[in-house]
């Protein structure tokens, strides 16, 4: 899954890593050939960016005498890909000069001097005109320069099992209008359909990110609460709403409406949740991202035909079914330069390559991602790709995105804390909120929290 697990790698893996990127350097300096780096990840559910840099390297090799592109995959799950890019950063003998990186680090690793400021560079190029302000925004440092383009962009939303739902007498579409709906259909589930699980939503540090792109955010800013408050920019603490999404989990994994708590910390729990239980009709819904048609299509991780007519795909609601009525969380990926390149200008020119409109068309119909540059929104192609896309894209509306703030990846480990506390029951939901409040501050300051 985008933006959540993928499979661990260990500390040797990451020496390795390291050890590996050094073997090559900028520019040779044999006849003025070089050499450009490209370091991004590959995992066995996300292959499509592999599979477009091998496609483009031939191509950008051919135009540019002396120039080779040699590409660096990382298999990695997100955390460990972060870990190991950070290690590659530490001197220009390993640094790369294109990556691929997340948006929620992105203005960490801007503080951390990873990145090369990109104004100069999109100001002259006319492509940069197709990107949606949106996407501009999510490139975007704290000064208000471009440090990286994005691939694409994502939502949340509910996947579920037509044959699951119609089998408890839950008539389809479906569409919840409260948290209330979701458990009077997950209990409904669970009393007509022995061994299926009802409706999983991840929890725990396994999942990462996932546990809260897909999980907790998705009912805290439903209860008109957040995360972090713009206006003051400083972290909410003492929340209702934060104490109501932890109880909402707790409700879940207590009454076995979702996967065993044992199987929702293994990291590999979303592989479980694509490749068999949706497919052999033993999973009633979940929260996951729009990308979600990718691991079923044709050449997919878990090719499944079928889902066409299967699965179906619901706003996540609102606590109480207040205004405006549905939550979605969106955040994607992007291409940076490197800011130790010694090749700038040749960087950004293979990051343009890449995402070019046909490039770009390629990658979000093979990776299910919602376009961000206007000529590929607007293409039949694209429109056509996936039953789903209209449904998922009209989620941007009501979608939310994460803090931008370089502490937010500490923020974000003690969110998934808390959950992992609650679905385990180690501590009850006001000690686990009491206990995230302290981390919060304890991370940011009292002067940086706010009730």
């Amino acid at each position: 899954m985008r933006s959540n697990v993928r499979l661990a790698v260990s500390v040797l893996a990451v020496t390795s890593m390291v050890a590996l990127v050094g073997c090559s350097t900028a520019a040779d300096g044999d006849g003025g050939t070089q050499t450009l780096k490209i370091v991004y990840q590959e995992t066995d559910s996300f292959t499509a960016l592999d599979t477009l840099f091998t496609k483009i390297k031939p191509e950008f090799e051919a135009s540019h005498d002396g120039v080779t592109v040699e590409l660096q995959p990382i298999q990695a799950n997100d955390d460990d890909y972060s870990t190991k890019l950070a290690l590659s950063q530490q001197s220009g003998e390993t640094a790369p000069d294109v990556f691929y990186e997340d948006t929620f680090r992105l203005r960490s690793d801007i503080d951390a001097g990873y990145l090369l400021n990109l104004d100069e560079h999109v100001a002259g190029w006319d492509d940069w005109s197709q990107f949606n302000e949106g996407a501009r925004a999510a490139g975007m440092g704290d000064d208000g320069s471009i440090y990286a383009v994005p691939l694409g962009t994502d939502t949340r939303a509910i996947w579920y099992s037509k044959p699951v739902f119609q089998a408890a007498g839950i008539a389809v579409p479906w569409q919840p209008e409260t948290w209330d709906d979701i458990l009077q259909a997950a209990r409904a589930i669970q009393d007509s359909q022995a061994g299926v699980v009802p409706f999983n939503m991840y929890a725990g540090k396994g999942t990462g990110e996932g546990t809260v792109m897909q999980s907790f955010y998705e009912l805290l800013y439903g209860t008109g609460d957040q995360l972090y408050n713009e206006d003051e920019q400083k972290w909410v603490v003492g929340s209702e709403g934060f104490k109501d999404s932890l109880g909402f989990l707790k409700t879940l994994y207590d009454e076995k409406l979702a996967v065993t708590p044992a199987e929702a910390l293994d990291a590999n729990v979303w592989k479980k949740v694509f490749g068999e239980l949706f497919p052999q009709g033993k999973l009633g819904g979940t929260v996951e991202g729009s990308y979600t048609p990718s691991f079923w299509q044709e050449g997919g991780s878990y090719a499944w035909p079928e889902y066409v007519d299967d699965m179906g795909v619901a706003a996540f609601p609102t606590q109480n079914g207040d205004a405006p009525q549905g939550v979605s969380m969106s955040g994607g990926w992007t291409l940076a330069v490197g800011a130790k390149t010694e090749n700038a200008d040749l960087a950004f020119e293979f990051l343009t390559l890449a995402l070019n409109r046909e490039n770009a068309l390629w990658y979000d119909i093979n990776n299910s991602q919602i376009a961000v540059r206007a000529d590929v929104a607007s293409e039949p192609s694209y429109l056509e790709a996936n039953p789903f896309v209209a449904a998922v894209t009209d989620l941007v509306s009501v979608t939310h995105f994460r803090p931008a703030t370089s502490d937010y990846p500490k923020i974000s480990a003690e969110v998934q804390a808390a959950t992992e506390a609650v679905i385990t029951g180690q501590l009850s939901v006001d000690d686990a909120a009491a206990a995230y409040d302290a981390a919060v501050e304890g991370i940011v300051g009292s002067d940086k929290v706010t009730d």
